[in-house]
């Protein structure tokens, strides 16, 4: 790179103000660069209340809250000309945009003007939220927004290889490479199952528990996991749900899973106990990249029942680790549930197979791939400058 400390801008819609997977992996990255002695400096929305301490410098940017009921996010209002003299100062090498908004696009515009190398990562489907809200009929306007916003990228990072996939399909990209995520098994294990947790919840030994973890919004497939559970409870299969997260839909999930035991939100070691005190995870949701809480669950010995979707494809080999179902097949979740819920050997043999599969994933390997991309993003510009 071109200055003696590599130095990285990130550009961030929500880099600590409301805890998430995407977020959560940033903050990594920026603690992984910052051990290898790269300067990052972070921009993003910020509030009074952010859910976790950021790791690194964070300038805080001006936003609003997102309407449409969402407001516990924020939208940026783009560069300002005091981000502009911030940005003047700290000189970038790159820029890094972690989401297709105002301020992301902003970035682009203002890197691309002064010759700065930009890499996207890819972190979330939006293309695929219209439908969750009934506005189905905007999903191919929003893909051509995000193609429009990648295009103008050097270079793209996706979670995973079928989340890639699907950005080629889409046009995306001509430049996209993998950064997937890692397991801090220090907190998920299977060590970590605590049988008298769960009895001080009511559950029983004996009693198969069905797990949901995540933030509790519609767009994680809420509606599916409800349905499927009501058709699990009609074929007359013993089980216990435990919901895991917080979020606005909380109210509406309570009111379909009335039987449910939820936990609320957890983090650190009580995540680890929570989650491994499961005996199965349910994770409908198809707009997931990668599927953080996914490989959570795996690496603490647990299976896992997900839709055959980007993130979960490249996570659970069917019928190995877990159960991978055709998205909205209310039927095959409910078989593959019931499945879990009555042969308890199955359960266990799939679930030490997806924690031995969980161990290929290490934070400084995933993270290494980021800068990688960086040095060859800055070398090629470098290049292209001297022709």
């Amino acid at each position: 790179m071109t200055s003696p400390r590599p130095r990285i801008a990130m550009f961030s819609g929500n880099y600590n103000y409301v805890r998430d997977g995407a977020n959560q992996a940033l903050n990594r990255l920026v603690g992984y660069l910052l051990r290898k002695e790269v300067d990052v400096r972070v921009y993003s929305a910020t509030t009074d209340t952010p859910a976790f301490p950021p790791t690194g410098d964070l300038v805080s940017v001006r936003s609003i809250p997102l309407p449409l009921g969402r407001a516990e996010y924020r939208m940026a209002l783009g560069v300002t000309p005091a981000t502009k003299r911030d940005l003047a100062a700290f000189k970038p090498d790159i820029v890094h945009v972690a989401a297709p908004d105002l301020l992301g696009h902003r970035a682009v515009s203002w890197a691309r003007k002064r010759g700065i190398p930009v890499l996207s990562s890819m972190h979330t489907r939006f293309e695929t939220y219209p439908r969750y809200y009934g506005l189905a009929f905007m999903e191919p306007i929003v893909e051509a927004l995000l193609r429009r916003f990648y295009r103008r990228c050097d270079a793209v990072v996706a979670p995973s290889e079928s989340m890639a996939q699907v950005m080629r399909q889409q046009r995306m990209s001509y430049d996209i490479g993998i950064w997937a995520r890692g397991i801090d098994t220090s907190i998920f294990n299977p060590q970590r199952r605590d049988m008298d947790w769960r009895r001080d919840l009511g559950i029983a030994d004996d009693e198969p528990v069905i797990g949901f973890l995540g933030r509790l919004v519609m767009e994680k497939g809420l509606d599916v996991f409800s349905d499927a559970i009501d058709a699990l409870r009609a074929k007359g299969v013993r089980h216990k749900v435990l919901v895991i997260g917080e979020g606005p839909a909380r109210d509406w999930f309570e009111s379909r899973l009335q039987n449910a035991v939820f936990v609320g939100f957890r983090s650190g070691a009580d995540l680890g106990q929570a989650v491994a005190s499961m005996d199965m995870l349910f994770n409908p949701s198809v707009t997931e990249t990668f599927g953080n809480v996914t490989l959570e669950t795996m690496a603490c010995a647990i299976p896992v029942v997900a839709a055959r979707a980007t993130g979960s494809e490249n996570l659970v080999a069917d019928g190995v680790t877990g159960r991978l179902v055709t998205p909205g097949s209310i039927s095959g979740y409910a078989d593959a549930l019931a499945t879990y819920c009555t042969d308890t050997e199955l359960r266990l043999r799939h679930g030490a197979a997806g924690a031995e599969a969980s161990s290929a994933y290490d934070w400084d390997k995933v993270n290494n791939a980021v800068l990688e991309t960086y040095q060859r993003l800055v070398r090629q510009k470098s290049g292209s400058a001297r022709v």
